[in-house]
């Protein structure tokens, strides 16, 4: 297993629109992301680092096992970084047995090839937005068997969630389901000092200077924005049988050299 003193080489990352970049970047310019930036910061020390991003967008814990875990396999990692399961905790029928069962059967395929996988823990949702609040007992519970998978097969866990700057609106985009450009670079220095990659350390867990009060108005025409603009669309596509990752397919999924100046090609 590499460290410090053994740079990683490959880089594979599994997830969903997270790990693919949604809310740092566009459709126009391409999406970025923690997972782009975490590549990043491992090649500032390794020029040799080749990275592929299997992630798809809307992806549920079993269809990133189903999907992406094969492949990630073939390409044969020395790290991967394994994110999935806030799509399933905004589902009705949320189990987070079988949702942990999806992670782990991740953790050790990838370990039990000598892979050093990481991963983190969900914020609180109820503080990025008040709707979530009755989400907050499936959060809870996923973060503790990711935490117990995670032990059982040597997993890095960045753990965000015990950190209050992880829920900081700010650090989310405005459709409260996807980091913002500064939220996905705090996780990827999250991960890169989990990690230990030199260089790194724990300013990403720092609060944010203190927000303007927002007034009573401002919070109530914000919230009616959010619910036309973002949840109605949401629940339409749900109601449907929708996913916003129907007809595509990984971000990257070949293993290819990573540029340190800018973003990675989407």
């Amino acid at each position: 297993m590499p460290g410090t003193d053994a740079p990683y080489l490959r880089y594979v990352a599994l997830g969903d629109s997270q790990t693919e970049g949604v809310g740092d970047g566009d459709e126009i310019t391409g999406l970025r992301g923690f997972a782009d930036r975490l590549a990043e910061h491992l090649a500032r020390h390794e020029p040799a680092l080749q990275y592929a991003n299997l992630a798809v967008r809307g992806r549920l814990a079993a269809q990133i096992h189903a999907e992406q875990l094969a492949p990630a396999l073939a390409l044969r990692p020395d790290l991967a970084t394994v994110l999935a399961g806030v799509n399933d905790l905004l589902r009705p029928r949320f189990d987070a047995d079988e949702v942990a069962g999806h992670l782990e059967a991740m953790f050790a395929a990838l370990t039990g090839q000598g892979v050093h996988v990481a991963t983190i823990t969900v914020p609180d949702l109820a503080r990025i937005s008040p709707l979530a609040r009755p989400l907050i007992p499936r959060v809870t519970a996923l973060n503790q068997r990711i935490r117990e998978a995670a032990g059982r097969h040597g997993v890095t866990v960045a753990d965000t969630a015990l950190h209050p700057v992880a829920g900081d609106p700010r650090l989310w985009s405005t459709d409260r389901l996807h980091a913002s450009s500064l939220g996905h670079e705090r996780i990827a220095a999250a991960l890169a000092y989990a990690l230990r990659v030199p260089g790194s350390d724990d300013t990403w867990s720092l609060p944010l200077p203190p927000a303007p009060v927002a007034t009573g108005r401002h919070v109530a025409t914000t919230e009616l924005r959010w619910l036309a603009g973002f949840l109605g669309p949401w629940l339409v596509r749900r109601l449907k049988g929708r996913s916003s990752g129907d007809g595509r397919t990984a971000k990257r999924p070949l293993l290819l050299p990573v540029r340190t100046e800018n973003a990675s090609p989407a």
